[in-house]
């Protein structure tokens, strides 16, 4: 037997375990226990440093294998190859994981313009080496820049260490890679489009970052000719908010429409869908607010892949990925003919109910300095020890520890800013109507003189002052939200 198959045989269950590492969440305990037999390390040893042994073992067996000429996949047999193409990916990934780091960053400052990736030659050249065609190359090149973001944007856009987000992270990295990325490596990384997400939660827990972490994680080709990709993700993620027109604007907002389809229409617009990349995603928030009209030229598009510009008999294609978002019980609506069930089902190839930052902090009290070290960092890019403390002290004081949070995350970053500003955080405690209205309220109601439009008005308006938002009173009044906002304002005059 040769000294190349004596190492390979001697070697074999530590590349099947990398291999098995290569394709495991990265958010999940399977790639964290085995990450440690693999890099030798024991519990209670930092990510970083484990991650760091993992990376020189393996660096170790590949230099083994290329001092001995083994460390090409065309000199493997075929059940062999799998496995090694499984670790040579992995070691090329490894090696090169912060300069994609450097190119998100940079992408990011160039936003649409394509960026010219400089270390791509070197990194093409490697897996070449390693017995991949050119092609393959490229297309594991481009799966490398997606995975990247993938971990950049879910890791950083969704801090916390509660059990709740853990599982959020994990199931985040399942929508854009599939619970196997093996399967998604072999068959469907370029066909994601026909999975549609459906984000569920309460106000301000997050659902916009979720999406964003999804939206910017899309698999996009990669140039060997130009160096470059050929798309910046910045531009693959397109995202509106459905509650903000009107049923007729939204039409043309999502659809675009020809010039002189309706009076004031003076020029073509393209709409959302229109101006969506092939490999772009779609964020539609507030679902649960639009009307049937708009929810069966919806469902056309998600069923068929086509629609047409108001005012226009023109069919374009759309080839993109749509994730929606509610904060409203889309059982309920569908239960009262508000929402159609054959859209519902094609938008929950996957549902994800984000957790509310009450249940975070109950499940782990110390999210609270992850949180606040997060949102301290993004608005001033650097976060002391000293007002880390300030500000918890701040709102330990004058919250307490009970307080529900009814604003979530979104509210957590307004009480830091109004903290900064003025030292104090008062928190959103629930408002009540004073007596005085309640007793005329009463009157009305015993001599019969109150209308129903007054008394839904009335009802709306204590709604919103107790609970702060439109959403809230559109979901207990089973009002749309545009309904709820009008009878709020009216009980307000």
């Amino acid at each position: 037997m040769s000294q190349q198959k004596t190492t390979q045989i001697k070697d074999w269950s530590f590349f099947e375990k990398v291999a098995k590492a290569a394709f495991a969440n990265p958010f999940g305990k399977t790639r964290d226990d085995l990450d440690m037999e693999i890099g030798g390390t024991s519990p209670g040893t930092p990510p970083e440093e484990i991650l760091n042994a993992v990376i020189a073992r393996i660096s170790d067996r590949i230099s083994t294998m290329q001092r001995e000429g083994s460390a090409n996949l065309r000199e493997h047999s075929e059940e062999r190859r799998e496995v090694l193409q499984s670790v040579f990916l992995f070691h090329v990934f490894h090696r090169y994981a912060d300069r994609f780091d450097g190119l998100i960053q940079t992408q990011m400052r160039d936003d649409d313009s394509l960026t010219r990736v400089s270390f791509a030659q070197e990194a093409l050249k490697e897996l070449t080496e390693f017995g991949l065609s050119e092609q393959e190359a490229a297309r594991f090149f481009a799966i490398f820049y997606q995975l990247r973001r993938a971990y950049y944007f879910i890791k950083n856009g969704l801090v916390g260490n509660s059990p709740s987000m853990i599982e959020l992270r994990k199931h985040l990295w399942g929508c854009v890679f599939t619970h196997d990325s093996r399967w998604y490596e072999s068959r469907l990384w370029n066909r994601m489009e026909d999975f549609s997400v459906l984000l569920l939660g309460e106000t301000g827990t997050g659902k916009g970052a979720a999406a964003a972490a999804i939206g910017r994680s899309g698999f996009i080709p990669f140039d060997a000719s130009r160096s470059r990709f050929t798309a910046s993700f910045t531009r693959n993620f397109l995202a509106t908010n459905l509650s903000q027109f009107s049923e007729g604007v939204l039409e043309s907002e999502l659809f675009g429409h020809k010039k002189g389809a309706f009076t004031g229409a003076i020029e073509s617009h393209e709409g959302l869908f229109s101006r969506c990349a092939p490999n772009g995603v779609i964020f539609l928030d507030e679902i649960g607010d639009i009307g049937i009209p708009v929810q069966i030229k919806l469902l056309n598009v998600l069923q068929d892949r086509i629609y047409s510009p108001v005012g226009s008999h023109e069919i374009k294609r759309f080839s993109g990925r749509v994730i929606a978002a509610t904060n409203r019980s889309l059982d309920e609506l569908r239960h009262n003919g508000k929402f159609r069930d054959d859209l519902y089902y094609r938008l929950c190839s996957d549902t994800i109910s984000m957790p509310t930052l009450r249940q975070r902090l109950q499940e782990s009290p110390q999210e609270l300095d992850l949180l606040l070290e997060s949102i301290l960092r993004r608005m001033a890019d650097a976060c002391s020890e000293r007002e880390l403390q300030l500000i918890k002290k701040a709102i330990r004081r004058e919250t307490g520890p009970a307080y529900h949070w009814p604003g979530n995350v979104r509210e957590l970053e307004q009480a830091v800013k109004r903290i900064i500003l003025t030292g104090h955080y008062q928190g959103s405690k629930p408002l009540t109507a004073d007596e005085s209205e309640l007793d005329a309220l009463t009157r009305s109601l015993k001599e019969g003189t109150v209308t129903a439009e007054q008394l839904l008005a009335n009802y709306c308006y204590q709604l919103y002052r107790q609970f702060g938002t439109y959403e809230e009173v559109s979901r207990r009044t089973q009002l749309d939200r545009r309904t709820a906002k009008k009878y709020v304002q009216l009980g307000e005059g």
